[in-house]
């Protein structure tokens, strides 16, 4: 598979995890754990990532800058996907991997997901404002891989 654009990863991830009826919406700092997530994994499954752009470490955790800013608007408000934007689909393998990492982290609040990737090796060995490796992430991901 070729990898993707991060905003068409965004996009998908900002729908999976937004269900109206429910009241289940994502944040900006909700959306850069997961796309920390589902690229960690993609990494760890494929040993490829699932989109090109870097991941910093910030503050508040793994960030894609691209993406951070151009959802910084909304602030804490939820995101939404615009009217007329095409969802992709991924080939079927790295489709069922993007789902877990959907059904297994999106559960969780902005918040948790911010402490849970701060006790997590990729951002805590990477120097704030650094590009946290793929391969680190990648060797990371893999030991989470072997434990479920």
């Amino acid at each position: 598979m070729e990898t993707q654009k991060v905003l068409d990863v965004a996009y998908k991830i900002i729908n999976s995890c937004t269900d109206k009826e429910l009241g289940d919406m994502i944040s900006n700092l909700k959306l850069q754990k997961m796309l920390y997530y589902v690229q960690g994994f993609h990494l760890a499954f494929f040993d490829k990532p699932l989109f090109e752009d870097e991941i910093v470490a910030w503050q508040y955790g793994p960030v894609v800058p691209d993406m951070y800013r151009k959802f910084a608007q909304f602030g804490s408000s939820p995101l939404f996907v615009p009217e007329n934007t095409k969802i992709v689909y991924f080939d079927d393998d790295s489709e069922d991997i993007f789902q877990e990492v959907i059904e297994g982290y999106g559960q969780f609040s902005a918040t948790r997901l911010m402490k849970m990737t701060h006790n997590e090796p990729p951002w805590r060995t990477t120097e704030i404002n650094h590009v946290v490796s793929k391969n680190k992430m990648k060797r990371y991901f893999l030991t989470q891989i072997d434990e479920s």
